[in-house]
């Protein structure tokens, strides 16, 4: 017998999916509430690394998320160590977004892997999709950055300010500008 995959695989997966799933209306309410008490937290540089961001994404050493921070569900987010995220950082995490060890990422900077579609009758229908990001490790993203689904940040880069990441940026390299080009190598 021929198991179907639920919503959630879907998602995860970037295959088409419904994001109106029960199951997933839940996760993103758990997602929700636990950013929620997080953001009212008072700032110091000691619970940055709160145990409740922990109960959300993934990790493997110690990270920093400046408040506020916001993410659709948090499971899909893989954060290496000696990770920071400044204020306001928005992760839309349909798919996976992997953050290697020593990364920064500058204030308002949102990473989006959903995507809707192009056909106005699935947009209608309830028809979502998703592609992953990764950022690599030693990457240093400027404040007011959009990266965009699919993208992939190569070790050692540099992403400057305001800048629209729509394509791949290879290993060593500093991208600026909208949408973000290779102006130098990082060597």
């Amino acid at each position: 017998m021929i198991r179907l995959k639920t919503e959630k695989e879907k998602m995860i997966s970037g295959e088409k999916y419904n994001p109106a799933n029960p199951r997933l209306v839940l996760e993103r309410a758990r997602a929700n509430r636990i950013c929620t008490k997080y953001n009212k937290r008072s700032f110091n540089e000691i619970n940055m690394k709160s145990r409740l961001m922990r109960k959300l994404i993934n990790t493997n050493g110690k990270f920093w998320i400046k408040p506020p921070f916001f993410c659709d569900y948090g499971y899909n987010i893989f954060i290496e160590k000696n990770v920071m995220l400044n204020y306001s950082c928005v992760i839309l995490d349909v798919c996976p977004v992997k953050i290697g060890e020593h990364t920064l990422i500058g204030p308002n900077t949102h990473i989006y892997t959903a995507c809707h579609s192009l056909v106005p009758d699935e947009r209608i229908s309830d028809i979502e999709f998703g592609k992953p990001v990764t950022i690599g490790k030693n990457v240093w993203i400027g404040g007011n950055c959009t990266i965009l689904p699919g993208v992939t940040i190569g070790d050692n880069s540099v992403i400057g300010a305001g800048s629209v990441v729509t394509k791949d940026i290879p290993n060593n390299s500093i991208a600026v500008g909208n949408p973000a080009k290779v102006k130098s190598k990082n060597e």
